[in-house]
């Protein structure tokens, strides 16, 4: 029966591989090490002399059996990814790819590639952060790949230099991602996790909105189907507004992390950028 689903999910990543138009390998060697920590620092722009990660650390990643991979177009690497053994399976650390091939559905690909890779390993679950202010983030880990959030964590990493966190708070949704349940299946047969806001539960209510002005306005929490909205362009407001970003970031904190921190459930997240928090069951129980 593993045997059989590891076949499934090999093939699966097979094929989003050449639908985006790449190859997905482990990497080995010490040069190729170097050449993965040349994407990151072009992704992520870090401080010059503060390197995300070093060759040297990713070599012992790799020998000890962690998955480091490299994602390549026409030879060149153009995308890497670092996921190292924990208690839960697998904690898929950092994964990027170079702007020319994104929207392309290369992560998508790397992550069923990940899935075949532990798998095969029978490691059954893979955990990692996203900032949860980021809409197409949410969306593909949440809807697209069928992960379910776990954790809430308020300024994880501190304050990070490199240009992407841009000196920001670095607040975390951790994630589970059960690789043989439905959730994942489905993300790998091309199916997503869709959820909706409207008519989600017989009482519905807004827990955070944007006012006109774009601004966070917090609401009630007290309904069956709880919703939760994100700024679509959060990435955007970090440069041209730095403080209304900040505003966003601690209302979500509140919030979100707040549903979460008394233990209810995240089911989804929609297109158009609400979190879907279901409390019918809860409330029955």
């Amino acid at each position: 029966m593993n045997g059989a689903r590891t076949d499934t999910a090999t093939a699966a990543a097979e094929l989003a591989a050449r639908r985006a138009g790449v190859t997905i390998r482990e990497l080995h060697g010490l040069d190729e090490m170097h050449e993965a920590c040349r994407v990151l620092d072009r992704i992520w722009r870090p401080d010059p002399g503060r390197p995300l990660i070093t060759p040297e650390l990713l070599r012992v990643f790799a020998h000890c059996g962690s998955y480091v991979a490299g994602v390549f177009q026409d030879g060149r690497m153009a995308g890497f990814c670092l996921g190292f053994l924990a208690s839960a399976g697998l904690h898929s650390h950092i994964a990027g790819v170079d702007g020319g091939i994104r929207g392309r559905n290369v992560g998508f690909a790397v992550k069923q590639h990940q899935r075949a890779w532990a798998l095969e390993r029978s490691i059954s679950t893979v955990t990692w952060t996203f900032d949860p202010l980021i809409s197409r983030n949410a969306y593909f880990n949440l809807a697209k790949l069928g992960a379910e959030p776990s954790e809430y964590l308020a300024d994880f990493y501190g304050v990070m230099r490199d240009e992407v966190n841009a000196g920001a708070e670095t607040d975390r949704l951790m994630v589970r991602w059960e690789l043989a349940g439905e959730h994942a299946v489905a993300s790998a047969a091309g199916r997503p996790r869709v959820v909706s806001a409207d008519g989600a539960g017989a009482r519905t209510v807004v827990a955070l909105d944007a006012a006109p002005g774009g601004r966070p306005v917090v609401g009630r929490q007290d309904g069956d189907t709880v919703l939760v909205k994100i700024p679509a362009e959060a990435e955007e407001l970090r440069r041209t507004d730095p403080s209304l970003a900040r505003e966003w970031r601690y209302a979500l904190r509140e919030v979100l992390g707040g549903l979460m921190a008394e233990g209810h459930t995240v089911t989804g997240f929609t297109r158009d950028g609400w979190y879907v928090i279901d409390r019918r069951q809860e409330n029955q129980a």
